[in-house]
């Protein structure tokens, strides 16, 4: 049976596009390690510079593109400019539904949990021992355990 072109839906070119950019951002192994730093709170280029052991410029040109996707939002301070996830909720809901593609596709790997598992306050669950909870530390399997 064949299909006829005339009953597919025409594709919309704008939402194509914009889906495009945000997995081609998503896509690149230098701006994930970057939205996992991120994950953890508000960096500086040079903090990431030093986490990541890569140059400046390249750090900044993915903080660029991070930004154009609007998955990143900078914050100027004096002479530094911070840099945050602007949506890091939605942000953990990607990175989930990807980790369970990829469970279901047989290849399976965690990203940034500590999107799935915020710090509580001061991160320690008892600061009299000072314990931190298993939630912390504990990475997902994506087997239904999140």
């Amino acid at each position: 049976m064949a299909i006829d072109p005339d009953e597919l839906p025409a594709l919309d070119a704008r939402a194509t596009a914009a889906y495009s950019h945000l997995f081609q951002a998503l896509s690149e192994p230098t701006r994930l390690a970057v939205l996992q730093h991120l994950a953890g709170g508000e960096h500086r280029v040079r903090d990431l510079v030093e986490h990541m052991g890569l140059a400046q410029s390249t750090v900044s040109k993915h903080l660029s593109f991070l930004a154009q996707c609007h998955l990143v939002a900078a914050r100027p301070e004096g002479r530094a400019t911070w840099y945050s996830l602007t949506h890091p909720e939605e942000l953990a809901a990607v990175i989930t539904a990807a980790e369970r593609v990829l469970h279901t596709t047989g290849t399976d790997a965690v990203l940034c949990s500590h999107l799935h598992h915020p710090p509580v306050a001061a991160g320690l669950d008892d600061v009299a021992t000072g314990t931190r909870a298993a939630r912390l530390t504990a990475v997902p399997s994506g087997r239904g355990e999140r």
